[in-house]
């Protein structure tokens, strides 16, 4: 598989060999739903929560007389048919989301959807990326110069000035390979792998 090969200016100057394992796979839509939807599931945390009949705050005193008000029998206030009454099935914080995802079908998912953005024309390949200053303005400008306004960057090094230049921007993403997640490949219209980023790439997701 071959992949465009982008300078500054944001052409394409040449190709790039890419491994046929992690980038001309075939699609499997069921199987990137899957992962993406677990990952986003994994990262729920269990912070709501509803109370029962037994924790609301209410009176013991029942409403209204048994016989002869032509309503159906309430003993208490605090019955989840009643509003302002517990829930049958309560919300609780300890509630856990987390789908199990097996290490083969997540690498067969992310080297999936590797080889779809390849097919769709929305993976590039750049040399390096950096930035000589920790100035979020001199990232904007080369990513500007690029045409890439919504992208996703995985490269295989960060050092201190690209991560403070990039942690500001919206729509802009710069992380280490093993950061790559789906639903940020899915997410960003654009994804620019650096040259050093696709041998890592291969070692995970081959």
């Amino acid at each position: 598989m071959q992949l465009e090969l982008l300078n500054e200016q944001g052409q394409a100057t040449a190709k790039v060999d890419a491994p046929d394992t992690v980038f001309a796979r075939d699609y499997n839509e069921a199987l990137i739903h899957q992962i993406v939807v677990a990952y986003q599931a994994n990262a729920r945390q269990g912070t709501r929560a509803q109370k029962d009949r037994e924790q609301v705050h209410h009176s013991t005193k029942k409403p209204f007389r048994q016989k002869g008000t032509g309503r159906a029998r309430a003993g208490m206030t605090s019955s989840p048919l009643w509003r302002g009454g517990g829930r049958i099935f309560p919300n609780m914080p300890d509630e856990n989301f987390t789908h199990k995802v097996n290490k083969k079908m997540y690498r067969a998912g992310m080297a999936a959807i590797f080889s779809q953005l390849a097919r769709e024309g929305r993976l590039a390949v750049i040399d390096s990326i950096g930035v000589e200053a920790p100035k979020t303005k001199l990232l904007a400008a080369k990513l500007k110069a690029m045409n890439l306004d919504h992208v996703l960057v995985i490269a295989d090094e960060i050092d201190e000035n690209l991560y403070l230049a990039s942690r500001n921007l919206v729509n802009v993403l710069v992380v280490e390979p093993r950061y790559a997640d789906p639903h940020s490949l899915v997410f960003y219209k654009k994804v620019l792998v650096t040259k050093g980023a696709i041998d890592t790439l291969k070692e995970m997701f081959a």
